[in-house]
């Protein structure tokens, strides 16, 4: 429940509505109603890393370094560890809607914000389509096994398809979805590798002596290549204004994923490698195999037990293009909150409280990549944008650690351990990683300043510009209402509700204010519906704010 009503302090509601959102996060600390617990967290957080991540990387990774992958898995988690610990304190400083584009827009501005929020956006949603793309490689397996053929395109369209309804439905739904499908996937792995282990022709040296003996500028290169495989890790952080006790279940949902995920990475990796010999991970065509789970359990328990990783290999890349747009859409929805983008991106379903249009909006881009882009390569664009916003991340901890004096709103319940010298080792680890990667780090980054410039001095300048202003103003006509006045205005509000939830999402609210002869622009309605809306949700209680607005008039 909010601090509103008979819970929020008259002095605090009073502060509110005169805009002073400071002095009220200085006096109350606000409990909303969310939806995703500790578990949640962890299980989308995983769900979106060990898709592709566990299910293709391995191949193209032995490529670069051979049998000791597990090592590079394990240095690229060193690399994670900083931007974890960063992006899990600033989530429980500001756990709302939105992750890093938040941070980094409150730390560096609206400008840095649009570039980050786009980028972050497209990176996302490019993974997303590269993931029901690449299950199509264990389709052949299925489709073999079962002698039935496909288009893989149009499997991939109605995957689609169906994971954009699944996100409007509800983040509830989205779990309930990839719960059975992550722990089946992740007991039956687990049960083969313990089985292998004990398999007398398991050769445990193999990979050990592999990744001592490679290259250092190997060990780095595979590294880098593999340290997408967990950006997901604080993925989550983008739908921080629908988690439960954010600031603990925001730092303790990201640091267990990314414990989970390194483990998982680490040790299938380094049965996989000791169990077969040769360069199995390689086709008949001498190129990395795309379905190196289902070759490796094929191997050691038998085509059926191989089939049945491939479908679960497939459930598991759907499951993660599922986060993809989950996370991905809460970014647009963010922006458009700060008046960056159209007011539409920023309004509710009011029927599944979802941001109905920003999930249509991404599923509709990611249909177009998978159609007409070259994913694979775009993907690999991306990675090199997220390695970036990992060291701004880092950055952000820094700067707002030493402006406590401008930035006395900063103040996260969780603090980074090893400040700031974890946070500079992700920033020097992080730039190393993109010099290896070289130009398609850069030219990934030089895409997103550009669009996100032109989106910023084409549209959010000129409408993120206004404050507070237009609140005071509505504060003062909702003032000491007469009876009459009271009638009309619940009247109003309550015919606006048109689901008769009891709350109204933006559209509704400017609906019911219009029917007052209440007038401002759209940018104006925009402000003072997002300084009531304080617990950011997208949705206003009619009861709690009637309630809340006349104990804080009384008040005065």
């Amino acid at each position: 429940m909010s601090y509103f009503g008979d819970v929020m302090p008259l002095k605090t509601a009073s502060k509110i509505l005169k805009g002073d959102l400071k002095g009220a996060m200085e006096e109350v600390q606000l409990k909303i109603e969310r939806t995703i617990g500790l578990a949640g967290i962890v299980i989308i957080s995983l769900s979106s890393m060990l898709g592709s991540g566990l299910f293709v990387m391995p191949a193209f990774a032995a490529e670069i370094m051979g049998p000791g992958i597990w090592l590079a898995f394990l240095l690229a988690a060193t690399v994670v560890l900083p931007g974890a610990l960063s992006k899990s304190e600033l989530a429980s400083a500001m756990p709302s809607s939105g992750g890093s584009y938040v941070y980094l827009e409150r730390t560096y501005g609206p400008l840095f914000g649009t570039i980050s929020g786009l980028g972050l956006w497209a990176s996302f949603l490019l993974k997303a389509a590269f993931a029901l793309i690449g299950f199509t490689a264990y389709m052949y397996a299925v489709n073999t096994y079962f002698d039935i053929s496909f288009n893989k395109t149009i499997i991939s369209i109605c995957a689609l398809f169906f994971i954009t309804v699944i996100n409007i439905l509800g983040v509830k739904k989205v779990k309930a979805i990839q719960t059975p499908i992550l722990t089946v996937t992740l007991l039956m792995l687990l049960v083969v590798c313990i089985y292998q282990l004990f398999d007398p022709n398991t050769d445990y040296a193999r990979p050990i002596d592999s990744a001592f003996n490679a290259e250092p500028w190997k060990i780095a290169e595979t590294s880098a290549f593999v340290f997408v495989a967990y950006a997901g890790v604080t993925k989550v952080a983008a739908i921080g204004g629908e988690v439960k006790d954010p600031g603990r279940n925001l730092p303790l949902g990201i640091m267990i994923s990314l414990a989970i995920a390194t483990f998982l990475y680490c040790a299938v990796t380094y049965v996989m490698m000791a169990a077969l010999p040769g360069e199995w991970w390689l086709d008949a065509s001498g190129y990395p195999r795309e379905d190196p789970i289902f070759a490796f359990v094929d191997a050691v328990a038998g085509t059926r037990i191989g089939v049945v990783a491939a479908i679960l290999a497939i459930l598991t890349m759907i499951s993660m293009a599922l986060a993809g747009i989950l996370a991905a859409s809460r970014f647009l929805f963010a922006m458009a909150r700060d008046n960056l983008l159209p007011d539409a991106m920023e309004n509710v379903n009011a029927k599944y409280e979802t941001p109905h249009w920003p999930i249509i909006f991404t599923g509709g881009a990611m249909l177009i990549a998978i159609m007409f882009l070259p994913v694979k390569d775009v993907a690999k664009l991306a990675s090199g944008f997220k390695i970036m916003i990992f060291m701004l991340i880092n950055s952000c901890v820094l700067i707002l650690r030493n402006s406590k004096d401008s930035q006395d709103w900063y103040k996260p319940e969780y603090k980074s351990h090893f400040y700031p010298w974890i946070q500079i080792w992700g920033i020097i680890a992080g730039g190393i990683l993109i010099y290896i990667m070289g130009s398609k780090a850069f030219i990934g980054g030089g895409t997103a300043i550009l669009l996100g410039s032109i989106t910023y001095y084409g549209y959010g300048k000129k409408h993120s510009e206004i404050r507070t202003t237009p609140f005071q103003t509505f504060y003062l006509q909702f003032s000491n209402p007469t009876k009459k006045d009271r009638e009309n205005r619940l009247a109003a509000f309550h015919a606006a509700d048109i689901k008769g939830e009891n709350h109204l999402t933006l559209h509704e609210f400017i609906s019911a204010l219009k029917a007052l002869d209440i007038t401002y622009s759209n940018d104006e309605y925009r402000v003072i519906f997002h300084r009531l809306d304080i617990d950011g949700n997208g949705v206003l209680d009619i009861d709690e704010f009637f309630e809340m607005f006349e104990k804080a008039t009384q008040e005065e």
